[in-house]
Parts: C-alpha cells; structure tokens; sequence
C-alpha cells in the first residue's frame, strides 16, 4: 500500500456558507493530508474555497494504485458533501488528480 495525496476540484453552485464550509472540513478530518510528511511540509489544508465558490479537497488515501487512490478519494469526497446536505448539482466534482505520493508516512 502506498498513501497518496489526492486533489479534487468541486464548485458550489449555490454557494456554501462558513457553517457549511467547518461542517465539510469536520466531515474530512479523517483524510487530512496533515497527517502525511507531505501535507505537514506544504502545509495542505483538507478544504480550500475561492472567492468564486471553486474548491479544491485534498485528502489522503491508502491504495495500491493511482487510480484506485483516485476513485477513494472522490468516493471520500462525495460522502463528506452528501454529510452535510450537498449532491452533484449543488457541488459538482471535477476529475481527482494525484498530487503526492508519500513515502515517509
């Protein structure tokens, strides 16, 4: 098993407010890329939102391939957002992309 950083892009389409935004972060704790050498040197923060409601989710996941990383990843992400009330269509998801490979952790 390798851990991977995995990025996943996501837009609000209707906005998410600070409350909603903690509860998401809370919702991705487990995943944090804090946790990793990685995430810890670039300081790699599990949710980070722009002013134009675009997000990106970064998490670690544990899987002995890139692309089985990357569909953890999005399925952690997914699961997180339905947790506090969101689906595809108020946050849709962009393609998650490998942007880490830990091998200190």
């Amino acid at each position: 098993m390798t851990t991977y950083v995995i990025s996943v892009p996501g837009t609000f389409t209707g906005g998410a407010g600070q409350g909603t935004r903690d509860e998401l972060t809370r919702a991705l704790r487990p995943a944090d890329p804090h946790h990793t050498h990685i995430g810890s040197e670039e300081d790699l923060d599990v949710l980070t939102v722009n002013d134009d409601d675009t997000f990106t989710v970064r998490l670690t996941v544990d899987a002995d391939s890139g692309p089985e990383a990357e569909r953890e990843a999005r399925r952690l992400a997914e699961s997180a957002l339905s947790a506090v009330g969101m689906d595809d269509r108020s946050a849709p998801l962009g393609p998650a992309v490998i942007t880490g490979i830990d091998s200190e952790a």
